[in-house]
């Protein structure tokens, strides 16, 4: 018979109890014990449900309190020598550390930063990215796995333990210094992966998933081998244990055959993203190989075409037999939120198109009824499920002829700025007279309990209109006042208004709903909840302008307008599936273009446009760069270009691989680049030596997302470093992204030393010429 499987579930629980319990913890307001108590109860929890459900292989060690490629670095002790590991097993505080950074006994001079942090392949989950050394040793230092399948063993449950697969998690990682490769580790590090499946295999578990999400990247050829020697060895560890290989994200390509025939039990396939693969995987599959179908979308909140994926069904099951097919979602559901049943508000029409995890799972379940049996239940829901999407497909409320007619009419000299770079620089010193070495911020200041508890009230009707902008003004006040007594150059209003980057612009746009529980991980404890972006977009009125104008009219200093970029509207909202991602790229770029002349019309004399999901956008394979870039990029030109010379216009860009894309970036052709750098160790700084980025550029020397707070020598060892690559005319000061997630008393003193640092440079600067 079809088996119902999963090979992932969001972690943080349907009313975010793992953000508040972790934020509980590092507030120091519940214990280690508390936090590590109520973890095992969502854990429970979760696999509570997904037995109830009906599914056969039900995933374990899928849960994290951070991050599952720092549960991989914790479980082979790949744990960086700042961090002064003792050997033993990695405890909650180092664990918590290499995120976070750590701070010892309050002493700024001996704190030690975290660990570089970015993308999840394309995604907006964050992971801490593995650092390793020539010399790198490995072994047990958690039993993570192993703990959370006994645990569920317990409560009556078999699971299917989870692991980030070696080849993976190595290619995920970073080797210092870089002229190593981190595939040259892999001989030490297997035993430790032999080593946990002799383990799993001792406490009961018969499968084991091991992800190799890096399958879906080009690869070459001797990579590809490494999987036949990995996995000959991983297979011959236990005759009780079968291996199921999980690829997502893309195909296989030209590599399906080889993996198809490595010594494993079965391999997942994304069928979601890439169906085309199945036809080649049925040829190619041995007489033993179990496929796992992914045919719901485990990215995505939209309902599955069940008519659609019974047909792929059916395909594999014809040349396999039910016995040799596993149906799961295409990924982890991490990507998704967690119940629909919890949205009240979304309206029938929209909700009857909807699917978040659980109502994932209840798909994937009924699909495997649709094939073997004929219920009136299942044909029911599978009747149901027909009449959503076709009534989708012409429903009103997502198609405006009018806006398809504005997109079809782009011309492509829209997108270009009058003049160039150095024309332009010109005309805006004339007008803003910049110091050398500008200091500014990337737009958000902290998100206090005051800011969060006053809007809500007003959001709920407790707080009228009137007191909630006396608030709003109040707070902006108070940050220009800020801002102004440290001696920042260019100035923020500070967002109080805003709830997240894209949200806020998404409720100001036609085209998008919102959830009230529809929360997804980014990293930690930062949850985000995605617009649902289901019809065509316009701008019914100015969104950023009042705000702007208010801040500007507190202060001779200039005040950047700021907006989030069409690009990551679109790569973090759930984005409608219906027309291609390019068309509703554009439709964003055009309603953004227009509040751009607005706030320019209103005398705002710098606006920053946010990019920072850019890169995350790129195709995994690289055949499919070009054609992306060319029209991301140009929608952010078009955003961007119809204004004069002299307005300054910033993009900021975080927690990314950009090297790789550099030439875009600077065909963006913005006149300030604001950029992540602190964490990776200013390795941009090779990029800049090899590249020559021609506009100006600030890689980020505060990194806002630890706190620990950078000296004013660190600050000026930093610029030091950048000024060997970049020309002091050229460089900004900033921090690598907003500070909304920081405390005041931590912003206080990172941006007063940073102030500090910029103005005992310039100095310096001045009296060597």
């Amino acid at each position: 018979m079809l088996q119902a499987t999963n090979l992932g579930y969001p972690r943080i629980g349907r009313q975010r109890e793992l953000k508040k319990a972790l934020e509980q913890f590092w507030s120091g307001r519940i214990s280690e014990q508390d936090l590590l108590a109520r973890a095992a109860i969502l854990r429970q929890q979760h696999w509570q449900l997904q037995q109830e459900l009906g599914l056969h292989h039900i995933p374990s060690n899928d849960f994290s309190l951070y991050d599952q490629v720092l549960d991989t670095i914790a479980l082979v002790g790949a744990i960086p020598e700042r961090f002064h590991w003792d050997g033993n097993q990695v405890d909650l505080s180092l664990y918590f550390a290499m995120a976070r950074g750590m701070v010892h006994d309050q002493n700024q001079d001996e704190a030690l930063p975290a660990m570089e942090m970015t993308k999840w392949f394309d995604t907006n989950y964050h992971y801490i990215v593995p650092e390793f050394q020539p010399q790198q040793t490995f072994h047990l230092a958690s039993t993570k796995p192993i703990n959370e399948f006994l645990e569920a063993k317990l409560l009556g449950i078999h699971t299917r333990p989870v692991l980030l697969g070696p080849i993976s998690f190595l290619l995920l990682g970073k080797m210092y210094p870089h002229e190593t490769k981190s595939l040259t580790l892999l001989d030490r590090l297997l035993p430790i992966y032999e080593e946990v499946l002799r383990k799993l295999s001792e406490a009961g578990a018969d499968w084991i998933q091991i992800d190799e999400p890096c399958l879906t990247l080009d690869l070459d050829t001797a990579t590809i081998a490494l999987f036949q020697q990995v996995y000959r060895r991983l297979s011959a560890v236990s005759s009780s244990l079968r291996l199921l290989l999980a690829t997502y994200f893309g195909d296989l390509g030209p590599h399906t055959p080889t993996i198809l025939h490595l010594p494993v039990a079965a391999v997942h396939l994304d069928l979601v993203r890439a169906p085309q693969q199945l036809a080649l995987a049925l040829e190619e599959a041995p007489g033993s190989l179990i496929l796992s179908l992914g045919v719901v979308d485990g990215r995505n909140v939209w309902r599955t075409d069940l008519d659609h994926a019974i047909t792929l069904i059916r395909e594999a099951v014809q040349k396999l037999g039910t016995e040799r097919v596993l149906l799961a979602p295409s990924c982890s559901l991490l990507h998704v939120p967690v119940d629909l049943a919890q949205e009240t508000h979304l309206g029938n029409e929209l909700m009857q198109w909807l699917a978040f995890a659980r109502q994932k799972l209840e798909e994937v379940v009924l699909l495997t009824r649709l094939h073997q049996e004929t219920d009136p239940a299942s044909l029911e829901q599978q009747a149901a499920a027909r009449q959503a999407l076709e009534q989708r497909w012409t429903s009103p409320i997502i198609h405006d002829p009018k806006v398809k007619q504005h997109v079809a009419a782009v011309k492509d000299h829209e997108a270009r700025r009058q003049s160039p770079f150095a024309v332009r620089q010109a005309q805006q010193q004339q007008i803003l007279a910049l110091p050398l070495l500008p200091t500014t911020t990337i737009g958000s200041f902290p998100q206090t309990e005051a800011v969060r508890t006053t809007r809500a009230a007003y959001t709920s009707g407790k707080l009228v209109s009137a007191d909630y902008e006396t608030f709003l003004r109040e707070e902006i006040t108070r940050t220009i006042r800020f801002q102004e007594e440290i001696g920042l150059d260019v100035l923020v209003h500070g967002e109080f208004e805003r709830t997240d980057m894209v949200e806020y612009f998404g409720k100001l746009l036609n085209g998008f709903a919102f959830t009230l529980h529809g929360w997804v991980q980014s990293y930690g404890s930062r949850c985000v909840r995605p617009p649902i972006l289901y019809g065509d977009v316009t701008r019914p009125e100015p969104m950023t302008v009042r705000w702007s104008t208010f801040a500007q009219s507190l202060t001779e200093r200039p005040v950047k307008g700021m907006l989030t970029g069409p690009v990551t509207i679109l790569q973090w909202s759930f984005v409608r599936d219906d027309q291609p991602r390019r068309d509703t790229c554009y439709q964003l770029a055009l309603a953004l273009r227009e509040e751009v002349q607005d706030l320019e019309a209103a005398g705002i004399r710098v606006i920053q446009i946010d990019e920072p999901a850019l890169r995350e956008g790129l195709p995994l394979r690289h055949s499919a760069w070009a054609e992306y870039l060319a029209w991301a990029v140009n929608c952010f030109r078009l955003v961007s270009s119809s204004v004069r010379d002299e307005t300054q216009i910033h993009t900021h860009m975080c927690y990314s691989e950009f090297g790789d894309i550099f030439e875009a970036i600077a065909s963006m052709d913005a006149d300030v680049l604001s950029i992540e750098a602190s964490r990776s160790r200013l390795e941009l700084l090779e990029t800049f030596l090899i590249v020559h980025y021609p506009n100006a550029i600030g890689p980020g020397v505060y990194d806002i997302h630890s706190p620990r707070i950078p000296s004013q020598d660190e600050y000026e060892q930093n610029l030091e470093h950048l000024l060997k690559a970049l020309p002091a005319q050229q460089l900004w000061v900033n921090p690598d992204c907003g500070l909304k997630t920081r405390r005041w008393e931590e912003v206080l003193l990172a941006l007063q030393h940073m102030t500090a640092a910029a103005q005992s440079i310039r100095q310096r600067q001045g009296r060597q010429k």
